[in-house]
């Protein structure tokens, strides 16, 4: 039984008094003093953040657990000189610690002794790791033992203050079955390990958004108002509804309509099974979008699930998506969260509910998701607990790392099982995530939505492949002899140089400038007009001849009756064929012809796809790449020939050391990169503005889109000979030297002003 803690009512916010330097009327321990001199007092906020902090982890079986974390995360606050500090310095800053062991500003070891001492070694580790985590962050638990050794003092500094018992007293919880039972095996140990560690990092979420809204009511009660109460998901489902109904008599009668319309039935019939992993296997143009949320709202009304999380690996397929879901659910209703966010876009409630994830419907990006489950600051763990009981849609699910996979699918394995959480993993080309010999560690019994009767597939055959008949590489030039010959035509490369040198050889062919061109070379403001102008010309029914590195398959929503793919993995030509008769306007198929590139793609994964692709077509020639049993053929090779636990995260996990885990997880492998702002449109006015005005989240967003990613080393080099030069300590710009080197076309060559040729320090395509 939980501990009576009945705070006093909470100060209103009138109570301010006048200046900063006053004292407060009260001497009872204080856990914040405002700028103004108004207290909040310790009791109150220890016995608030426990209750919040009980309710969000009560979902998953952890809430007196969490009680007692909220009760005791500030208990180091009680010592004199903590009190004193506050008393002193006032403001927000006054109770934060700066570094794990910060003198006298360490508030978090005391609660954590307590802890230990209270429910004893094994019962308060548990707590220990998050109480003592929740400013700096989940610590390796030997360094945390070595810490509270160290500092054994400062409980003792707490107690002598005499805390009222009902803030130190308590009986240890019981334990989830699943963390109870005795390992017969050393790999069942390794299991209970790994779910220890997940139900940690859960409990820490909760503690600490908990605290953060407990501090923010206080400090700033104008942003508590605008965590507005939001509809049910009862009432969206109902809207979405209505939303595709309308759509669905709008419609003008089609075989993509009828396979569309047979995709959203299976989905509504498929959402009253029991909570768990499904897959939802659409061709491009079956629906998809609307159908899973179609799925995860009716599937989380019938089971009393709370929210849907969507996660999206691309930020262009992102913010379409985002737009149709808002578009049938209403603006309040889905947030937005990735770093690429429009900040003349963005709203207060959206910046709001990206840090806690507190909304019916967040659309993520798959790094934000994973990253977010492998971290260890507060900042990115406390909105995991909001994905217990909830509904998590995995869009794109093929693009997930074959290198972090065995961690990435243990983590939702863990997440089904132990805490509510229904998976839906959902692509054209599915990855064979289910358990197989290949995929030992894989998700268990996945269910898929579309039942093979439907034949979407078979029905939405918009385009034939055409393999290469000869095993000669084709040249550029060769190329650029066939693609002249198409009026309308899209060519995908691997590389950038790639791009550029069979666009010179177009340019010499045609006699004109006038292919257009796509590399990771330009910034994305520079792409996104581009396109604009692609989009713009298609209107009108001007052929265009476009050659583009693999970026164009990201989610580029652009529509050629004739495509041109570099031999790879079979799901990057699957997301090239997207490319082609997407809407299906032709009379007849539409072509992806596949040829052999006179250059390799790069090294890892996308090698190794090019050459289990190579092996399949010599098995099977004429291959269909769009059929499922191909697609989980072609996955299983791949991931046979990967390590699929290369950062050794399972066993770190296991031994919960959080720092390391979090050091080497990393869904998107960018440590080696580094952005330069590049003068392209407006990007002139927006550092001009972070200069004048310094940093801020808006200034820094905007400038996003004028950025390349360049290699670490060649921009410190750069730095060191004064050709890039540091704003306001946060962004490197081209200095004027370089400025030249931006191209109107092709982007970054940096050759032209004799450095390095760009095709070998960009990054990322």
């Amino acid at each position: 039984m939980p501990v009576s803690c009945s705070p006093t009512k909470r100060l209103p916010h009138s109570g301010r008094m006048g200046a900063a330097t006053k004292q407060p009327l009260t001497t009872d321990p204080l856990a914040h003093l405002d700028e103004a001199g108004r207290p909040h007092l310790l009791y109150e906020h220890l016995c608030q953040v426990g209750d919040r902090a009980h309710a969000f982890a009560e979902r998953f079986g952890a809430g007196e657990w969490a009680r007692l974390a909220g009760r005791w995360h500030d208990l180091g606050k009680y010592a004199r000189d903590f009190q004193r500090i506050i008393r002193e310095e006032n403001g927000f800053e006054a109770h934060l610690e700066t570094e794990e062991e910060a003198g006298p500003r360490d508030h978090s070891t005391a609660g954590a002794l307590h802890a230990r001492q209270v429910l004893g070694t094994q019962a308060g580790s548990l707590l220990t790791l998050a109480i003592a985590g929740h400013h700096a962050g989940l610590a390796n638990r030997e360094k945390l033992e070595e810490r509270l050794e160290r500092r054994k003092e400062l409980l003792q500094k707490v107690l002598a203050t005499q805390p009222p018992p009902a803030i130190l007293e308590a009986t240890t919880p019981a334990l989830p079955a699943f963390l109870a039972r005795t390992p017969r095996t050393s790999k069942e140990a390794a299991t209970i390990a790994r779910s220890l560690e997940l139900w940690t990092r859960m409990l820490f979420s909760a503690l600490c958004d908990a605290d953060f809204l407990d501090t923010e009511e206080f400090f700033e009660p104008s942003r508590t108002q605008l965590r507005a109460v939001l509809p049910p998901l009862s009432v969206l489902r109902e809207k979405l509804a209505r939303y595709m109904e309308d759509l669905r008599v709008r419609a003008t009668p089609s075989e993509v309509n009828r396979v569309r319309t047979e995709v959203l039935a299976s989905c509504l019939h498929a959402a009253a099974q029991p909570p768990g992993a499904f897959s939802l296997t659409v061709p491009t143009g079956g629906g998809k979008t609307l159908a899973s949320l179609a799925f995860a709202l009716e599937h989380a009304v019938r089971h009393g699930l709370e929210r849907v999380v969507v996660a999206i690996p691309f930020t262009s397929i992102i913010e379409q998506s985002a737009a149709v879901y808002r578009a049938a659910l209403g603006e309040e209703a889905v947030i937005e969260h990735h770093s690429a966010l429009d900040p003349l876009r963005e709203t207060a409630r959206n910046r709001l509910a990206s840090e806690n994830w507190d909304a019916p419907v967040v659309v993520t990006t798959t790094a934000q998701l994973f990253d977010s489950l492998f971290a260890r600051r507060p900042g990115a763990c406390r909105k995991l607990h909001r994905l217990a009981r909830s509904v998590v849609v995995l869009d794109e699910a093929q693009t997930l790392p074959p290198r972090l996979l065995t961690p990435i699918l243990d983590v939702l394995g863990t997440l089904i099982r132990d805490y509510g959480t229904s998976l839906v993993v959902c692509t054209a080309t599915q990855p064979a995530l289910g358990r197989t010999s290949e995929l030992p560690d894989g998700l268990e019994n996945v269910r898929e939505i579309v039942p093979a009767e439907v034949r979407a597939f078979e029905r939405l055959r918009r385009v034939r492949v055409r393999w290469p008949t000869s095993p000669e590489p084709t040249s550029h030039e060769a190329l650029a002899d066939e693609l002249a010959l198409e009026p309308d035509v899209l060519a995908i490369v691997h590389r950038r140089a790639d791009a550029r040198e069979l666009c010179e050889a177009l340019d010499r062919r045609m006699e004109d400038t006038s292919t257009s061109h796509l590399s990771a070379l330009m910034c994305p403001r520079h792409r996104s007009e581009v396109l604009a102008g692609l989009k713009a010309r298609k209107a009108r029914g001007e052929p265009i001849r476009l050659v583009s590195t693999q970026l164009v398959e990201a989610g580029v929503d652009v529509d050629f009756p004739v495509v041109y793919r570099a031999l790879g993995g079979l799901d990057s030509l699957a997301q090239a064929a997207g490319r082609c008769n997407r809407e299906g306007r032709l009379s007849g198929l539409g072509e992806l012809r596949v040829f052999l590139a006179p250059t390799a793609p790069p090294r890892g994964v996308p090698r190794t796809a090019m050459e289990v692709t190579r092996g399949l077509l010599a098995e099977t020639p004429g291959l269909d790449p769009f059929h499922p049993d191909i697609c989980r053929r072609y996955f299983r090779r791949l991931y046979a020939a990967k390590e699929l636990d290369a950062e050794d995260i399972q066993a770190l996990r296991a031994k919960l050391r959080f720092e390391e885990t979090a050091r080497r997880f990393h869904l998107v492998e960018d440590g080696w990169s580094a952005p330069v702002v590049v003068p392209w449109g407006e990007a002139a006015k927006h550092v001009a503005r972070l200069e004048h005005a310094g940093p801020s989240r808006e200034r820094l967003r905007a400038l996003q889109g004028f950025t390349v990613q360049v290699k670490a080393t060649q921009r410190d080099v750069w730095l060191a000979r004064g050709l890039v030069r540091w704003v306001a300590d946060t962004v490197v710009v081209l200095g004027p030297e370089l400025t030249p080197a931006y191209d109107e076309r092709f982007g970054l060559m940096p050759e032209r002003v004799g450095l390095l040729d760009a095709g070998s320090l960009v990054v990322s395509e």
